[in-house]
């Protein structure tokens, strides 16, 4: 809706000589509109018809297909190089198997990006500011401004933060770099107040020009407005004990694809104080209690898996956010303005409630952050691309470190809270919506979400001595076990029924240790249960792993194969349906895992789960037959790899190293060289958790807001003990009513989950164009932006192509299918030979010349027929080896090789077996060859005619150095080598010889040699004398 503008309003600092339109006031000028594709509204005034799109200096743009007059409208000067590409295939996906890239067929291509390089840098652009003098800003009364809430909410991308003497203003653009917003924070508040102004208008980029140039103009006096810096969002504000600060995301980098919405890892960030700068007469001292609490939270890198979306909800699962929006267009409600955000996993939750307070839109600035692990990689199957993406949430309740936090809380939180999620999605197409157009139901998505937690218990583990396994402690028994109720209940509210709790945790231990808390949590579970309707009862199946890998007669991963299939099969998992030949099928219930840290064990386990969970993704997508999937095949292998760096990335955050034992340990196959990696992550593990978790806990205390600093209370460095931050306050446990023993869970939690409504035409939203709904277009596609293939994130994702010997799949002798289990011979010949040194053996078909040259150092190149045809089959072909043709009548041995072209070649067996046949025979029957008499009759005819001892005269064809060294020896140098008298008895000593040399007599105890043996002979241990001095 588009307000007529009435009356100017006047503006609060006239220094700054320009009017910025205030929230609820009606604004003087009028806005272009943004979008061609967007209907106007109705209600618009016919006197008012849409003026023309403005390009990005703010003058009309002209509609045009030419791709370079389009990459100049959009800001790229450089466009040379761009040529048309309609010509070129859209679905390639991935670089050819001859390693060369994709060429447009029309003119040369763009220049190659450095490796890792998204369509954007990883740092944000500032706002282009223009040196035009100002021009005048009154705007006719007729005119009408583009707001916030006509069109929907206006969410900034790109943000530049500019500075003037008592305030900053914080510009922030949309992706298309067209409409722009300004908020303006002022600096000099006093201590403890966060004063914020901003409005619902949208500028162009001409508008936000004129008003930035017009807020240098009004300070110049106090040194005009600069760029601070340029951002791709807010994170929020926190104080300590003074002024607030800022805390601003300024690099980022592309990790995945989802629908047609980017996933963003943080990579830098940049804290600002809101405070005036030194120079001013406002400036405040900061006390050191202040600085310590900067120190502090410095200790959080905040650079190390952190991940945002600007148009996708991390935070919840894809079942709910598919089910939210399917259920909000058929109950005729405007989409969801992504604040539906599960306070959960918003880590960043504490410094957003002072930008909620003060910012009316605050997620249009703000971007939650989700704390855990974020991979995508394709599946390649026969041109069919199918994306892996894996999503790890850490909760923030009860977060910190390994030994620091255990068990759960009084409120139901557990310690090291993960839920992983896993979405299997074939790429036909890129949004989330089935042709129709159905909103919200592309059959091609499935989602399977686990889950990983501390034993939901009261146990702690006291670190403070030197032992790397402490003591359990069971430091409460409730026999209504009321922190399990909580946590199981909210299971139940977040995924359903039924709850399938796989207990990893050891049985049988010499010193109870973990058999303590086995046996406590079997307790619980058999009481919370007894009150549980039949069909929503816990599944409880507690396992001793550990032991099970140490023991030769079990299998553990079959074990938990068929774990996996009986879990897969009570939970099933979701998949999107149009409702019409596919329908939605969704997941109820969720596996809980864990052993006694949730790492190692537990991530073995969640894989293997994972594993049957994508089987069963595959073939509900047609992909796949069956629904199991060998080990050892592109596809699980690269699974593998993307769970190994998910449990790395786990076990990092929690206990301070990588995975000690991974899915290798538990299958068995790892080499003894990872031995002494699993000493050194374990040492590192050990350390960490001594040292340096203090510091982590504190930090995630002080960002998360678990502790708040206040006047009288102690400090944070100053508690014995943050047991208080993350409990409840027994003070206001009087005040609540006691929770029901018997009634622990809520009904409503039980019900199985509902499936969203038919994605049908409804006649309420058949006018609204395509982003009121989902503006992933120009997100993913790019409009008007110049790039390359090698910029693309779907282009330089990691792929099971990685996996494939290139140089024999060129020939055509490879099966390109990713479940096809690979053995040792599929791999290509240089790739199996790059870290082998030693001697290689020549194929003995292929050589003519004499035995010295059958043997070929490293560096020499292998013949490239040999292992070429090598799934060719084998024929037997009489031929002489060359030793044999040489000096002994010509003997037949029956060599197996192959024949193609004219090529011969032999397998690695039968030329084994050759090689040990000749070194016997030769052996048996020594002979010299021809190239070997030869190289013995040169060797000794070399002319070596110096004698041993020269003691007259010098030969006349001495060498020079031979000379010099002859000279140098004089009569008076020979004088002077004399012998004093203890050399002479040394050297008489050490040629004494006597009958028993090894023997060891009285005379010898007074020996230096012997001092060891004496102290033996007194009784001291042999092995832990020192060592003696030679």
């Amino acid at each position: 809706m588009e307000d007529t503008a009435t009356a100017r309003r006047d503006h609060d600092d006239a220094r700054e000589g320009q009017q910025l339109p205030s929230q609820g006031s009606s604004p003087s000028a009028a806005t272009t509109s943004v979008s061609q594709s967007k209907p106007r509204s109705s209600s618009t005034p016919a006197s008012s018809p849409p003026a023309a799109a403005l390009n990005k200096d703010g003058e009309p743009e002209m509609h045009t297909t030419d791709p370079v007059k389009k990459a100049k409208a959009a800001g790229y000067n450089d466009v040379s190089a761009v040529q048309p590409q309609i010509d070129q295939d859209p679905t390639t996906r991935f670089p050819q198997l001859s390693h060369h890239p994709p060429v447009s067929p029309d003119g040369p291509r763009l220049p190659p990006p450095a490796n890792g390089e998204d369509e954007e840098p990883a740092t944000a652009k500032s706002f282009e500011r223009s040196a035009s003098p100002t021009t005048n800003l009154l705007r006719n009364r007729s005119a009408a401004y583009e707001k916030v809430g006509d069109d929907g909410i206006c969410k900034m991308q790109r943000f530049s933060l500019y500075e003037t003497a008592s305030r900053y203003y914080l510009v922030g653009g949309d992706l298309l770099d067209r409409r722009f917003r300004v908020l303006k924070i002022d600096r000099t508040a006093d201590s403890g107040d966060l004063s914020i102004a901003g409005d619902d208008i949208v500028y162009t980029k001409k508008e936000m020009n004129q008003v930035l140039n017009a807020i240098d103009d009004g300070n110049r006096s106090s040194g005009g407005m600069k760029l601070r810096c340029s951002a791709w969002g807010l994170l929020g504000f926190i104080r300590f004990t003074g002024a607030y600060y800022m805390l601003l995301i300024t690099k980022r980098s592309q990790v995945a694809l989802i629908g047609g919405h980017y996933i963003y890892q943080v990579d830098g960030t940049e804290l600002i104080p809101l405070t005036v700068p030194s120079s001013s007469r406002f400036k405040m001292d900061r006390n050191p209690e202040e600085a310590r609490f900067l120190g502090i939270l410095h200790n959080l890198d905040l650079s190390r898996s952190f991940y945002f979306s600007y148009s996708y909800d991390i935070t919840r699962t894809l079942q709910h956010n598919m089910t939210r929006e399917r259920r909000a267009m058929s109950d005729a409600i405007p989409p969801s303005d992504q604040n539906d955000f599960n306070a959960m996993f918003v880590w960043n939750h504490y410094l957003l409630e002072p930008a909620e307070a003060a910012i009316k839109y605050t997620f249009d600035w703000c971007r939650p952050v989700v704390h855990g692990y974020v991979d995508q990689a394709t599946l390649s199957v026969y041109g069919r691309t199918v994306y892996i993406t894996i999503l790890a949430r850490r909760s923030r309740f009860f977060a910190g470190a390994r030994f620091l936090k255990r068990g759960a809380n009084d409120l139901g939180y557990v310690a090291n809270d993960v839920e992983t999620e896993q979405i299997v999605s074939e790429m036909l197409t890129t949004s989330f919506h089935a042709p129709g157009p159905r909103m919200f139901a592309n059959p091609n998505y499935t989602s399977y979400v686990q889950h990983r937690g501390s034993i939901p218990l009261y146990w702690t583990q006291d670190n403070t001595g030197v032992t790397p396994k402490p003591p359990i402690e069971l430091n409460l028994v409730d026999p209504f076990y009321s922190a399990a109720a909580l946590h199981f209940d909210n299971l139940f509210a977040r995924y359903g029924a039924p709850i399938y709790v796989l207990n990893l945790v050891k049985a049988r231990e010499r010193t109870p240790r973990e058999s303590k808390l086995l046996k406590e949590f079997t307790n619980a579970i058999e009481y919370l249960n007894q009150f549980l309707p039949k069909e929503s009862k816990i599944i409880y199946n507690a396992w001793d792993m550990s032991r099970a890998s140490k023991s030769r007669d079990q299998d553990v991963i079959g074990t938990l194969e068929d774990i996996a299939e009986d879990v897969v099969r009570k939970t099933g998992f979701f998949r999107n349906g149009d409702d019409d030949s596919i329908p939605t099928t969704l997941q109820n219930g969720v596996a809980r895992t864990n052993c006694i840290d949730c790492l190692d064990r537990t991530n073995a386990a969640q894989f293997v789960i994972g594993k049957r969970a994508l089987s069963h993704q595959l073939f509900a997508l047609g992909v796949i037959g069956d629904t199991s999937v060998e080990y050892d095949t592109d596809a699980v292998n690269l699974f593998t790899h993307m769970y190994h760096d998910h449990g790395d990335t786990i076990a990092v955050q929690y206990g301070g190293s990588h995975l000690v034992n991974t899915m290798e340990t538990y299958r068995k196959i790892n080499q003894w060289t990872s031995h002494s990696r699993d000493m050194v992550e374990s040492f590192k593990r050990y350390y960490n958790n001594s040292f340096l978790d203090g510091q982590r806990q504190e930090a995630y205390n002080l960002f998360l807001g678990n502790y708040i600093f206040a006047q009288g209370q102690p400090m944070l460095w100053d508690l014995a003990s943050d047991y208080y931050l993350h409990h409840s306050d027994p003070r206001a446990w009087s005040n609540k009513s006691r929770r029901n023993y018997i009634h622990w869970f809520t009904p409503e939690n039980l019900k199985q989950r509902e499936r969203p409504p038919p994605a049908e035409d409804l006649p309420h939203l058949t006018e609204k164009p395509l982003e009121f709904f989902d503006d992933y277009w120009p997100e993913y596609y790019r409009p008007l932006a110049v790039s390359s293939f090698m910029k693309i994130f779907s282009f330089r994702m990691n792929s099971t192509l990685r996996y494939l010997p290139f140089k024999s799949t060129q020939e055509g002798k490879h099966d390109l299918s990713p479940f096809r289990v690979r053995t040792a011979g599929d791999q290509d010949t240089t790739e199996r030979r790059r870290n082998r040194k030693g001697v290689t053996l020549a194929d003995p078909c292929d050589d003519n010349s004499d035995d010295a040259a059958s043997i070929i150092s490293h560096s020499t190149t292998t013949s490239k027929r040999t292992e070429k045809y090598k799934w060719l089959p084998f024929q037997t072909i009489d031929k002489p080896s060359p030793a044999q043709s040489e000096t002994k009548p010509q003997t037949s041995h029956h060599i197996p090789h192959s024949s193609v072209d004219g090529v011969p070649t032999a397998s690695r067996t039968p030329s084994s077996q050759w090689t040990l046949d000749e070194f016997v025979h030769n052996s048996l029957r020594p002979s010299v060859t021809s190239a070997e008499a030869v190289e013995y009759e040169r060797y000794v005819n070399h002319p070596l005619n110096l004698p041993l001892v020269v003691s007259v005269a010098t030969p006349a064809n001495a060498s020079r150095d031979f000379v010099r060294y002859v000279n140098n020896v004089t009569p008076a140098a020979v004088a002077g080598m004399t012998a004093t008298t203890d050399d002479i008895s040394q050297y008489e000593s050490f040629l004494d010889v006597g009958d028993a040399p090894l023997a060891v007599g009285e005379g010898d105890g007074s020996k230096k040699r012997y001092k060891a043996y004496r102290q033996w002979l007194k009784g001291k241990s042999l092995f832990k004398q020192q060592r003696l001095e030679p």
